[in-house]
């Protein structure tokens, strides 16, 4: 037997979404592994420092849903605009759908595995550059490197960085983030 593919309203209308930690992908629920401790302190520590030059309601940290290209994905941490942060005012669950504006930024922290390297690096660079998401960063603990993308006509351009290079964000000049700290802020 058949499963039955669910379409993009029927995975909106159930309670799931980001405190289960399910995305949604083509016409499947994919129940998301709770983060690694590792991942955890990354994304708490960029949330720090974007909050050191943008309002609260602007930084999200893994909880806010993304639909993309028919998918729902659930970023490890994105920023906001002004007029993203009023579109979602009042609703009832937090979900960027495909026409509201899309995120400023939107950050992913590989988790260990083939799988989720294929999800980061391939499938969610294309779906976020479709969805005219202009910076993405991939955040590699594990290959010790953050790779910043700019959407430049529609595709991203990729800047690799490691060590004690500076990331520094196309739509925030004003951050300077060393990746040896972004990729181990408790050191």
């Amino acid at each position: 037997m058949v499963a039955t593919k669910l379409s993009l309203a029927d995975f909106l209308s159930l309670d799931t979404g980001p405190e289960n930690r399910c995305e949604f992908v083509d016409g499947e629920v994919v129940e998301m592994p709770p983060e690694s401790e590792e991942n955890v302190v990354i994304g708490g520590y960029l949330v720090a420092q974007f909050l050191k030059i943008l309002p609260f309601e602007q930084v999200r940290q893994g909880k806010t849903e993304l639909i993309v290209t028919g998918r729902v994905r659930i970023p490890d941490f994105m920023v906001l605009s002004e007029e993203l942060v009023a579109v979602l005012a009042g609703s009832s669950r937090s979900t960027i759908t495909e026409e509201m504006p899309a995120p400023l930024l939107v950050v992913e922290v590989v988790s260990p595995g083939k799988t989720n390297e294929d999800r980061d690096y391939r499938y969610k660079r294309s779906e976020y550059a479709a969805r005219g998401i202009p910076e993405y960063w991939i955040v590699d603990a594990a290959k010790a490197k953050v790779t910043v993308l700019t959407l430049v006509d529609g595709l991203y351009e990729a800047q690799v960085l490691q060590g004690e290079a500076i990331v520094q964000s196309p739509q925030f000049p004003e951050l300077s983030l060393v990746v040896a700290k972004v990729l181990s802020p408790t050191s």
